[in-house]
């Protein structure tokens, strides 16, 4: 006799209340960038599509559940998140030519410096000395191509963020110094 009391919050729908916000404002945890709905990699460039030379690119997200924008009226919006400007040089075939050409400068012709490959082509690579550096630079992504975008490399790949320091980093000492 009293079962159907004990069912009856089961049936009892609760409502959900849409709250309209600007999604620019939201908070880490309440939108997901980018949409993984969306397919957002440029397959010739292996980054973020319409990325800039800025390194920005803007990006469709997803905002959590029952927060609307007021900017789409839905829960989508846009969002510019960083990424690695190309401009069509390859790391594999920078080092493909760095190891098997290098000592004719020809890496270095390809990545926009004709200056140092003509000294690498007249001194054969620096006594091939010059050729291994620049095989390991090149390697580290330290050396990069002339106009500074970065090189073409699968977007889960081997790609490198150097952190760079200058006098207004702090180093938090170590606990064993």
């Amino acid at each position: 006799m009293f079962w159907p009391v004990l069912l009856l919050p089961l049936f009892y729908a609760v409502e959900s209340h849409q709250v309209i916000v600007d999604c620019n404002k939201l908070l880490m945890g309440q939108f997901m960038c980018p949409d993984p709905a969306k397919n957002h990699i440029d397959p010739k460039t292996q980054q973020l599509r319409g990325c800039t030379p800025e390194n920005r690119a803007r990006v469709w997200c997803i905002a959590a559940q029952d927060i609307n924008c007021t900017e789409t009226g839905n829960s989508t919006f846009t969002r510019e998140l960083p990424c690695k400007w190309t401009n069509g040089y390859h790391l594999d075939t920078t080092l493909l030519l760095s190891v098997f050409l290098g000592m004719f400068g020809v890496d270095r012709f390809y990545l926009g410096y004709p200056g140092i490959g003509l000294l690498k082509f007249c001194t054969l690579g620096g006594m091939f000395l010059g050729q291994l550096i620049d095989v390991v630079l090149i390697a580290m992504q330290v050396v990069g191509p002339a106009d500074g975008s970065a090189y073409v490399i699968p977007y889960y790949g081997a790609g490198i963020h150097i952190v760079r320091s200058d006098n207004t980093t702090y180093r938090l000492p170590r606990d064993d110094w």
